[in-house]
């Protein structure tokens, strides 16, 4: 990651003032307050609907706000967006790799749209391969892959440009557990090896409990919790889980969230991820 691309270790890295999204009627986002410092893991939980997803395509400028402002690597989401685009990656929740293509040819193909200068994409697929695990798998098709490959070939992606900031969303839904752990230990890597900062949305409390430094909790477009996943347990008992942080502060069942449209959206995704 190139050292000039943003802010420094501990530095706030992703920061919203008064962030808002409306759609009609409806306020998607209300008055958003976050910071995520540089090199740490943030999660962004909430139930389904409560405006996770829509903050982070504002944040990736997939989305303009309807007020406030938000700046991702020192930069402006409205008046800097190219530059916020060139300082980030993301992993969405539906599949972005090209089961006809080799995991090589994926790589190649997302060289050349970072721009990544033609001397230095072979050594950068190369690395991402080797960093990934898929070295020995270059060179077959993708839709051979199982689903927690194709995810781990996704983060691949998202990281050939070296970004500052990594948004993944739901980056582990319809995996099984061991494939789960797979891609944890590949993001705690990428912070470890190349103090990138992760912003991640995730229905997985375990997977929270894992992984993020910091949480804020969503509830209907405001934040109404915030801290490390300990700290937010903490606060409702001494022998609370996070999950029970969450019934406590959103008054839904973690479980449960979305019912048989959630049920039915992890379901395609599963499918899609083979």
């Amino acid at each position: 990651m190139d050292p000039g691309a943003g802010p420094g270790a501990g530095d706030p890295v992703v920061v919203t003032d008064g962030l808002t999204r409306r759609f009609g009627d409806l306020v998607a986002v209300d008055h958003l307050g976050l910071s995520v410092n540089a090199g740490s893991v943030f999660g962004l939980l909430g139930r389904n609907g409560a405006g996770k997803t829509t903050t982070i395509k504002m944040l990736i400028t997939l989305l303009g706000p309807s007020e406030g402002t938000a700046r991702v690597a020192g930069f402006d989401v409205v008046t800097q967006a190219a530059k916020v685009r060139r300082a980030i990656g993301y992993v969405p929740q539906l599949l972005s790799a090209d089961g006809s293509l080799t995991a090589w040819e994926n790589l190649a193909v997302f060289s050349r749209l970072y721009h990544i200068p033609r001397p230095e994409r072979r050594a950068r697929i190369e690395h991402a391969l080797s960093f990934s695990g898929l070295e020995e798998f270059s060179h077959k098709l993708v839709r051979e892959f199982s689903g927690g490959m194709v995810r781990r070939l996704e983060i691949a992606q998202s990281m050939l440009h070296r970004p500052s900031v990594l948004f993944l969303d739901e980056p582990t839904i319809g995996l099984d557990p061991v494939a789960s752990h797979g891609v944890w230990e590949e993001l705690r890597a990428l912070v470890a090896a190349e103090g990138t900062t992760l912003v991640l949305t995730t229905h997985d409390m375990e997977e929270a409990e894992q992984l993020c430094d910091e949480i804020s909790i969503v509830h209907r477009g405001r934040v109404v919790a915030a801290g490390s996943p300990a700290d937010l347990a903490a606060a409702v008992g001494p022998e609370a889980t996070l999950d029970d942080a969450f019934v406590a502060l959103t008054g839904e069942e973690g479980e449960t969230e979305g019912g048989l449209r959630h049920v039915a959206r992890t379901r395609r995704t599963a499918r899609r991820l083979g």
